[in-house]
């Protein structure tokens, strides 16, 4: 039987890090699970007119929009770090990370104690593969709130790229901790389990992932991986021919070829 590679991509892909979010009074743009709840941003009326505007094109997918209305609050109020930090959401949406990472420094600069913005300089550097710069970004946002769960899960993403598997095991172990039903981290874990040829543990979070989210494909494709390397062909072909019943077209080639 032909041995295959694990099917998930890596950092923006092992599961894709989670983005930096929006911020604003007890609301957050929700894009792949960080959660943020900061006081109620105060400044100008005519800035918060801008703001409020911004905020409400971004959340509906029109980030150009939304980043002509953040500079023109900025215009108003030129110490407004809120505008700063949201539209460098903004425009690392749109994949102008050095223009991003130029506003979560400005936005650092006005309030330095705002982890968000370290958080978001993190995910910028590592679309750009700057993952030591990301490295230590995440590992300052961690610094200010020792429970982001998904500063740790990005973490633990960026020390995969550098190949420190069991760096990255402790810090996904620690967003997991922090949030049991964060799927990301269970499925990130197991992907790195399976790089050190760690099966029965990759199993583990694999199944942790399906349990709390049914319809993962990608988690039983790569069970199935794991299953087939400890000889357990028959859990394989279970595993995927599921994933493909729920439209992964790899798993539905191998239940064909190999099942």
């Amino acid at each position: 039987m032909k041995k295959r590679t694990a099917f998930i991509g890596s950092i923006l892909s092992l599961i894709p890090l989670s983005q930096p979010l929006l911020i604003k009074t007890g609301v957050v743009l929700s894009t792949t699970g960080l959660i943020l709840s900061v006081p109620e941003k105060v400044s100008a009326r005519n800035s918060d007119y801008y703001f409020d505007r911004a905020y409400q094109k971004a959340e509906n997918g029109d980030h150009i929009g939304a980043i002509a209305d953040y500079t023109k609050a900025i215009k108003i109020d030129p110490k407004d770090d809120y505008s700063y930090h949201n539209r460098g959401v903004s425009r690392e949406f749109l994949g102008k990370c050095y223009e991003a990472i130029s506003d979560y420094i400005k936005a650092i600069e006005i309030k330095a104690d705002r982890p968000t913005s370290y958080h978001g300089i993190g995910y910028c550097k590592s679309e750009l593969g700057d993952y030591e710069g990301a490295k230590i970004a995440f590992s300052k946002a961690i610094e200010l709130d020792p429970k982001y769960a998904s500063a740790y899960n990005n973490l633990g993403d960026t020390k995969s790229y550098l190949k420190d598997y069991y760096g990255a095991i402790s810090d996904f172990t620690r967003a997991i901790e922090l949030d049991p039903q964060y799927t990301d981290a269970y499925f990130n874990r197991a992907f790195v389990k399976d790089k050190l040829k760690d099966y029965y543990g990759a199993i583990s979070d694999y199944t942790k992932v399906i349990e709390i989210d049914p319809k993962d494909k990608s988690a039983y494709k790569n069970r199935g991986i794991a299953k087939e390397e400890i000889g357990d062909l028959k859990g394989a072909c279970d595993d995927w021919g599921k994933a493909s019943s729920l439209g992964d077209k790899d798993s539905a080639k191998w239940v064909r070829d190999e099942c």
